[in-house]
């Protein structure tokens, strides 16, 4: 029996680009027993959630409040993906970072404990900062690591608190790398390349890629390991099913690829031929930004994973032709 058979499975964050992903899985596998918890805004957020089967909504807020008074407001919950947080690379409110990504998890962790429940969360690779000090998910000294952003921090805050607090390896961390795919649209500026690239190129028929400001790099070579949605959520949910699983775990394709590649595989699947031009990249940007990511797999390997990892090139071309081509919705019911 498949451990998401067992209780109540809350995700949340659901309603956002990975959580809305993780329960269309979980409805393709055939299963409801899922309450989604997250803050739907006034943005449109919202359409990512219909056609999903689950059997309450909670607002964000709500469920801390809840979790802070230690009320039984869910019955029994077996699992947790805790995956709600504000992950804009380019948020300036350090103090609404630590409440909202950093404490807030704190709470969830410590409840999921109280009421032994599987907890798995999203962390990031945006925590290995510029990856002078390796981006192994086996290092144990979080210590060392200097994330380039704000965003970054509150997520490695949370990796190093749980490690002092000895709870690390009961639950599952995923770093996830550049993760892209269908319902993301309410994303608006932290979209992946892919989706904005999609707009340019149907709308000029062109493309704008960031100039590079280190020697290293040519314009547009700069590298990233890119994962499609699909599967990062069947990574995640392996993970979340191995009662052997713990600790932190990079999730990613394993391969760096450079934004040309990548968008080049965007102009493929429209039929038609790369144009590119390189444009400036905002000062703000220019000391924070990451030239080079690329996961490690090999502990998620150790840990029994062997869904493989769509080719780029066929990744993209699904995004594009099955989703932004109809602007389609990940519709469990017809998938």
């Amino acid at each position: 029996m498949s451990a998401f058979e067992e209780g109540t499975i809350l995700v949340t964050g659901g309603a956002g680009f990975i959580g809305s992903a993780i329960v269309w899985e979980l409805n393709r596998r055939g299963h409801d027993n899922i309450v989604i918890s997250d803050r739907l805004g006034t943005d449109e957020k919202w359409k990512n959630l219909t056609g999903l089967r689950y059997m309450d909504f909670v607002d964000a807020d709500v469920l801390l409040e809840a979790v802070e008074a230690s009320e039984d407001c869910l019955g029994y919950v077996s699992t947790i993906f805790h995956l709600g947080a504000c992950s804009a690379t380019t948020e300036t409110d350090a103090d609404f970072l630590i409440s909202n990504n950093y404490e807030y998890t704190k709470a969830m962790a410590l409840w999921s404990q109280s009421i032994d429940a599987r907890f798995v969360y999203a962390s990031s690779a945006a925590t290995y900062g510029d990856g002078s000090q390796g981006m192994s998910d086996t290092d144990d000294d979080l210590s060392k690591l200097r994330p380039l952003n704000m965003y970054g921090y509150s997520k490695h805050l949370f990796d190093v608190w749980a490690q002092q607090q000895g709870i690390l390896d009961d639950l599952v961390g995923l770093k996830y790398f550049n993760v892209y795919g269908p319902n993301e649209n309410h994303k608006e500026d932290m979209r992946s390349l892919v989706n904005k690239a999609y707009t340019q190129i149907v709308d000029t028929g062109r493309v704008g890629l960031f100039k590079s400001y280190l020697p290293d790099y040519n314009d547009g070579e700069q590298m990233r390991d890119f994962l499609y949605v699909k599967d990062a959520v069947k990574m995640s949910l392996h993970l979340a099913e191995n009662p052997e699983a713990g600790g932190l775990f990079n999730v990613g394709s394993g391969t760096a690829s450079t934004w040309i590649k990548l968008v080049e595989g965007i102009f493929a699947a429209l039929g038609k031929e790369p144009q590119i031009e390189f444009i400036d990249m905002p000062e703000a940007m220019r000391d924070k930004y990451q030239y080079y990511t690329c996961a490690d797999t090999s502990k998620l390997a150790a840990s029994g994973y062997d869904g493989g990892v769509t080719p780029l090139a066929d990744a993209v071309k699904d995004y594009v032709v099955e989703y932004l081509m109809p602007g389609k919705l990940l519709d469990c019911a017809g998938a």
